[in-house]
């Protein structure tokens, strides 16, 4: 990890197109960039951007830079095998789609409940940690989307992990349903590294909504993208911010305040406080997640992460919220349209809301056929 230069990462899975292909020439002039400026740390996955975003980085990184000028990570993503051993062809397509030997970090991709079962049972980590031993692998980590519980799970029967990678930015922090806070507490706990990813929640953060921009406008400071940057950046334990930029003007902006890296101060923190209390303030469902409703609730659905989904859908409009609602917090018989409209929950709801309804609201909006 010492090789490490800077804490931020450019993310290959969001990078200049043109007429639905990668712009292979502007992202070769925002790596020179990104270099140039300092830093070296890369991030990809064998299915991003559909398969391309490794042949990128072989076309626009390894092919015209020395294999010591930058640090590359890649990972072992769940649906590209089925045994064991198909691991270990899967890795090897790998290094030469990027055109490598070796890779500093490989990471055991989107790590969840709905998963890790099958990274388990087709021994990928033992996989890894051979690699590693072999020398194809410098650290073996994961990337991370679930509960605290589960990271826990993980880093207590994997001690070997090095590094984690989580969603981790201002407006999920203290999130019920993502829970970006309790996972970097997790991660603090057991003495990981941390990755972040999604710092600027899908660009979220960077087109906010008016009252919202103009809080951070008014600290005649920076860019929205700077804040949430910084903000994630700051924290302790942080090894690295990985942000997908799309245009060298996010490029230059993101280079011009992390070059010379300075965390959020004492005002702009308060600013922040006050954006993210912007953001609540326009959440639909006044839920509090005292979790009262669902300790008698029949078919055990986690009513107020379910609520809280929706909340983040309405606010941000963006993938995210799916991917929680079908990935994370439901199982089969505890998915909102699962309600057997018994009516328990609303008898203990000390908002008194309208459980039953707003559970049909959100079964109408996740659950689209």
């Amino acid at each position: 990890m010492d090789r490490i230069q800077k804490n931020f990462g450019f993310g290959f899975m969001r990078l200049p197109m043109q007429d639905g292909e990668i712009d292979l020439a502007e992202t070769s002039k925002m790596v020179d960039a990104f270099l140039d400026a300092g830093f070296n740390y890369f991030d990809t996955a064998h299915g991003y951007l559909q398969g391309k975003s490794e042949t990128a980085l072989k076309t626009c990184l390894t092919s015209r830079y020395p294999r010591s000028s930058y640090v590359l990570t890649d990972k072992l993503t769940a649906n590209f095998f089925k045994t064991e051993a198909d691991i270990r062809p899967c890795f090897e397509a790998q290094l030469a789609a990027c055109g490598v030997e070796y890779f500093d970090f490989y990471l055991m991709h989107a790590q969840g409940h709905t998963n890790y079962d099958h990274f388990k049972a087709c021994r990928a980590y033992e996989t890894a940690f051979a690699l590693k031993a072999e020398g194809k692998v410098r650290h073996v980590g994961i990337s991370f989307h679930d509960t605290p519980e589960m990271l826990e799970q993980i880093l207590t029967e994997y001690p070997q992990i090095e590094v984690v990678q989580i969603q981790f930015n201002y407006a999920d922090y203290d999130d019920p349903a993502v829970q970006s806070r309790a996972c970097y507490e997790v991660c603090r706990k057991y003495g990981k590294p941390v990755i972040v990813m999604e710092p600027v929640k899908g660009g979220n953060l960077v087109k906010l909504p008016e009252d919202a921009k103009a809080v951070l406008d008014a600290l005649h400071g920076g860019s929205p993208a700077s804040y949430a940057l910084r903000f994630a950046a700051g924290f302790p334990g942080m090894l690295m911010v990985l942000s997908g930029m799309s245009s060298m003007e996010q490029m230059q902006d993101n280079i011009s305040f992390m070059a010379d890296f300075k965390p959020l101060d004492e005002t702009e923190l308060a600013a922040v406080r006050n954006v993210q209390e912007i953001f609540r303030s326009k959440h639909l469902i006044p839920c509090t997640s005292c979790r009262y409703c669902t300790d008698g609730c029949p078919q055990h659905i986690s009513i107020p992460d379910l609520f809280a989904i929706m909340n983040t859908k309405q606010l941000y409009h963006d993938w995210n919220a799916d991917y929680y609602y079908s990935a994370v917090h439901t199982a089969p018989g505890r998915k909102a349209s699962d309600c057997l409209e018994c009516g328990k929950c609303e008898k203990v709801c000390p908002q008194h809301l309208p459980i039953r309804q707003l559970l049909k609201d959100v079964a109408k909006e996740f659950e689209k056929k």
